[in-house]
């Protein structure tokens, strides 16, 4: 592996308003990150890269490396056929993909643009007939509260500081909505009442549990056969992975790994995962290790690295729960200093990578997905990159090699 200089700490899956997150502005994001020590900081929204630069100034007023990521919903045909899980534990052919290293987000390209924009106006039509489902069902147990689509959009705005055109609404968005408006509407010993009706059960979280009624609203009313689930238009994960390196972004693949049980069939084992990403040209994974042992951190980490994958590690901080910014193993147990080394070579090769294409140069791949071609080896290429990468994140942030 090659010498990397002192390592940083680091996180490559941030989510940060106006996606929902535990933050409440990118300011807040870069603060928090900034207290905790934490050097690297890479966002991976949906949809929308609004808010990029901001984040990026933010970061550079702190003196902390920003990378810029992102994060698509799809459908992998060849999984829904098999009805194999990918990386959703929920939903056969559901695919989440990632990129890492977007050298220009406030400029991605028009078929990036165009893509996102159609992306935003499905989003909008589902987010939207979730809500009236919602309303519904709240005034058909008694609850008639005034929350729309364009209210929660509202909301979101208000406290990420953002405009409009910025906001992309989850799911989540959708359930603090309507959190807000029975908390407001009913005092905490009459809502255990309302939500057993709505619900047609007892709700388990306590009456003036915000996240577990949340979670709750989500899981109840707003999931796969559910009263107010609304499907997703789908997106092949061959189209999500081509707007991804379009955008000029390493591919990578978000893993699950045993963060579900049983592990997701197209990740287990792992040695079967890294032919799969072989076949689709992708060479970047990720784990989000708060959700992992660290025995399985360490063996899926061996194999990609084996196998001439880069690897990184985030937090996604998607819910409001604010965990460390730091990333750690499940139920805080430490990663290993072996993966932790592998983990932060892949982020300097993603350091790179954002840099030479933001100077017009040959990255890590191309927008068509090729490696780099100028290499002899796998570890020649990810060792140049990742000296480079180091070099950049140790002069950006002040800190000696």
């Amino acid at each position: 592996m090659a010498a990397l200089g002192p390592r940083l700490l680091f996180n490559t899956h941030l989510h940060v308003p106006p996606n929902f997150s535990a933050f409440t502005t990118v300011e807040d994001c870069v603060r928090t990150a900034e207290a905790e020590g934490v050097k690297v900081i890479g966002t991976s929204n949906f949809h929308s890269f609004g808010v990029y630069d901001r984040f990026d100034a933010a970061a550079r007023e702190h003196g902390l490396k920003a990378l810029f990521g992102l994060e698509f919903i799809s459908v992998l045909d060849e999984a829904m056929r098999a009805d194999m899980t990918v990386n959703d534990p929920a939903n056969p052919g559901r695919a989440y993909i990632c990129g890492k290293g977007i050298p220009n987000p406030s400029d991605p390209g028009a078929e990036a643009v165009t893509f996102m924009a159609e992306a935003k106006v499905a989003n909008e039509a589902r987010h939207t007939r979730m809500v009236d489902l919602t309303r519904e069902l709240f005034a058909q147990a008694g609850l008639e509260v005034d929350v729309t689509y364009d209210s929660i959009v509202e909301l979101v705005c208000e406290r990420a500081d953002v405009p409009a055109e910025w906001v992309i609404l989850q799911e989540r968005h959708v359930a603090l909505g309507f959190q807000e408006a029975l908390f407001a509407s009913l005092p905490a010993d009459q809502r255990g009442t309302f939500l057993e009706k709505l619900y047609g059960q007892p709700a388990r979280a306590a009456a003036d549990d915000v996240v577990g009624t949340q979670g709750e609203l989500r899981s109840k009313l707003m999931k796969a056969g559910c009263p107010a689930f609304v499907d997703e238009t789908p997106v092949p994960f061959e189209d999500a992975v081509r707007f991804i390196r379009g955008t000029g972004a390493i591919v990578v693949y978000p893993t699950v790994a045993d963060g579900a049980d049983p592990i997701c069939g197209y990740e287990d084992p792992v040695e079967d995962l890294v032919e799969r990403l072989g076949q689709h040209s992708i060479y970047g994974a990720e784990l989000v290790t708060g959700r992992n042992t660290p025995e399985c951190v360490d063996t899926y980490v061996k194999a990609w690295r084996d196998a001439g994958i880069i690897v990184t590690a985030g937090t996604e901080h998607n819910t409001l729960d604010r965990i460390p910014v730091d990333p750690t193993c499940v139920n805080g147990a430490p990663i290993s200093e072996t993966s932790r080394d592998i983990f932060w070579e892949g982020v300097c090769v993603v350091a790179a990578h954002q840099h030479q294409k933001q100077r017009g140069e040959a990255g890590y791949t191309d927008e068509r997905g090729a490696l780099n071609p100028g290499f002899p080896d796998a570890e020649s290429r990810i060792r140049y990159f990742a000296e480079m990468g180091a070099h950049l994140i140790h002069e950006a942030t002040g800190t000696a090699r």
